[in-house]
């Protein structure tokens, strides 16, 4: 199996992106392609589930395993099939969608493209407490960017944390300064409180 597939995004498709890894081009289907827009010539790194069939063998893309982990448990489920699934999780958070298992809300889940009351509770009945996801954000980041470093990141927080923010209000922005062009972590910080400041 391909756990992850690092490299040079090279293409957007209406379904997939295209990530070259040392000369060879792989389509990775993913939820939302148009989410990497901004990383597009960059180097990434997209978790990926590989699905083998008769006809085709087939990359799904996540930003993170979390996203990953969802993606498997729902095609366990009789009924839904990595389509249906990858649909499903082009709008939702996993913690949202987790939460709504756990509640056994039907409602929400006949929300989504292809699940009916059938499979809703098919859905409750095979994943209500067998996810082992948190509803916080995974704090591993899919994108990697060599203008950043992870120790700067991390060091970045431990700052931030320092100066009295919260867990939530941190992580609220980090995804935000992770973009930025900057290699020190002071700069970093300097960036992050101009953020939490606005807000």
């Amino acid at each position: 199996m391909i756990a992850y597939v690092r490299g040079k995004l090279t293409y957007i498709q209406d379904d997939a992106i295209i990530v070259d890894v040392q000369g060879i081009g792989y389509e990775i289907i993913c939820a939302n392609p148009y989410a990497f827009q901004s990383l597009e010539k960059k180097d990434v790194k997209i978790y990926t589930y590989q699905h083998v069939r008769e006809d085709a063998q087939l990359l799904y893309g996540f930003k993170n395993q979390e996203e990953k982990y969802l993606f498997t448990k729902l095609i366990s489920v009789s009924g839904i099939g990595p389509k249906g699934a990858i649909a499903i999780m082009a709008s939702v958070h996993v913690g949202e969608f987790v939460a709504a298992i756990e509640r056994e809300d039907e409602r929400f889940l006949t929300s989504f493209p292809g699940v009916g009351k059938k499979t809703a509770r098919q859905i409750i009945l095979d994943l209500k407490g067998k996810l082992a996801i948190t509803t916080a954000v995974n704090e591993e980041q899919t994108i990697t960017d060599p203008r950043l470093d992870d120790a700067v990141v991390q060091d970045a927080k431990e700052a931030l944390k320092a100066l009295g923010y919260s867990e939530k209000e941190i992580k609220a922005t980090l995804p935000k300064i992770q973009q930025l062009e900057t290699e020190t972590t002071d700069a970093l910080v300097r960036k992050a409180l101009a953020l939490l400041m606005k807000n």
